[in-house]
């Protein structure tokens, strides 16, 4: 009875899936034979009889097919979780200019709506994704379309069938009967392969993809590095640079006093040596942001760990003590647990914070949730915009979960190998 029941809901969810595909499928088919009656039902003698079909078919098929492609790609995911990657044009910013024009990598405009729509428009009529669209919408209909429309077409033969007395239609009837009941389960599966084989990007458009995005994160890694240094230049130069020259011209006068006012000069050594321990602190905190010793000395975990006992969040650390990363992975993921305990203190207010490093077949993932107040997301000119991409260099993943009220959870994902 299970059996039966199981083989049952497989029947009537293949139905409602090979409905849905088939009209999915048949959209763009359905506006061409739109056009079509349109133009018989004016007549030959009208002059819109053939000009209006045209219009109406160029119109609708390039208005239908990115639709109708996204559509396809949602429903294979969704039924068969394999992903099919977009590969459509992204459009670059648009700035503003000195002279008050606006720039969208194109032309220059008045405003920034103009500069936005005119971008959109240049970016989608460029964008070779389209033809692989236009491709897609011709070959559906004669490939997934014809074969998902099974199932309801055998249902509609076998209602017309039963509705006659005549034992040919009967016969008819039960044809199609059998025909959408044993094809139900299997009719809507044929969209994944031709979704597959038609809509990926192409090898010259995935390879044209992969390098904007290369050149996108050698840019944004030469920023990071530029400004890294500038930090760093500042900080010597303000911090344990002032403080040497201090502790130099302290040394000079207590030994110039140190025959007529030893006392002072006494004085200005014990100065000197505060100076000096100050300085070794600054330098050592220096050392620490650019390259912690113990993530040298100990690795990522012990790290991480030194990292949570410092932060004033209660940390609970679970890790898998067999990693064995190349040192860039580390450094970049122990910067990344520390940005984003910081973000849970200083924005989030949390009081308590977890972290789990662990490594499978895929590589590296690492953890971090707090009890914020959540709602923590990717903003243009955020931080965690700015980490992702970082993170990117390594072609590792950052994926966000901050309900509002929390908790934040934020998972990074970096490919790697033991």
């Amino acid at each position: 009875m299970r059996q039966l029941g199981s083989w049952a809901a497989r029947v009537g969810v293949g139905f409602v899936r090979a409905c849905v595909v088939a009209a999915v499928s048949m959209l763009v088919p359905a506006v061409w034979a739109a056009a079509v009656a349109l133009g018989i039902w004016w007549g030959a003698g009208n002059p819109w009889s053939w000009l209006a079909p045209v219009v109406l078919v160029s119109v609708g098929t390039l208005a239908l097919s990115r639709p109708v492609c996204r559509m396809v790609r949602f429903l294979v995911a969704r039924w068969t979780a394999t992903v099919i990657p977009a590969g459509y044009r992204q459009a670059g910013p648009v700035t503003r200019m000195s002279t008050g024009y606006w720039w969208n990598g194109f032309g220059y405009e008045r405003t920034r709506r103009d500069a936005l729509m005119d971008q959109k428009w240049r970016v989608r009529w460029s964008d070779p994704a389209n033809w692989r669209d236009l491709r897609f919408t011709a070959v559906a209909p004669l490939t997934a379309g014809l074969v998902a429309a099974l199932p309801p077409a055998g249902v509609a033969a076998a209602a017309l069938g039963l509705a006659r007395p005549e034992p040919a239609a009967r016969l008819a009837a039960l044809l199609g009967l059998v025909v959408a009941v044993a094809g139900a389960p299997y009719a809507w599966r044929c969209v994944e392969p031709v979704a597959v084989r038609f809509l990926r990007p192409s090898p010259a458009m995935a390879l044209a993809d992969r390098v904007d995005e290369l050149t996108a994160q050698r840019a944004d890694a030469t920023v990071a590095q530029a400004a890294e240094i500038r930090r760093i230049e500042r900080d010597l130069h303000d911090g344990a640079q002032a403080r040497l020259v201090g502790l130099g011209l302290s040394l000079a006068t207590a030994e110039k006093l140190m025959e007529t006012n030893p006392d002072q000069a006494r004085t200005l050594m014990r100065d000197a040596r505060a100076a000096a321990t100050a300085s070794l602190t600054e330098l050592r905190d220096l050392v620490q942001g650019i390259n912690p010793p113990v993530l040298s000395d100990r690795g990522l975990v012990d790290a991480v760990r030194a990292l949570a006992l410092d932060s004033p969040l209660e940390t609970a650390v679970s890790a898998d003590l067999r990693l064995s990363l190349d040192p860039p992975i580390e450094s970049a993921m122990y910067f990344a647990v520390a940005e984003l305990l910081t973000n849970a203190v200083k924005h989030a207010r949390a009081t308590r914070a977890r972290i789990s490093v662990t490594q499978d077949d895929t590589g590296l993932v690492i953890d971090v949730e707090d009890d914020g107040r959540g709602g923590a997301g990717l903003r243009a000119d955020g931080g965690l915009a700015g980490l992702r991409r970082r993170l990117a260099v390594f072609d590792a993943t950052l994926e966000i979960t901050s309900p509002a009220g929390g908790p934040t959870r934020v998972r990074m994902m970096v490919p790697c190998e033991s």
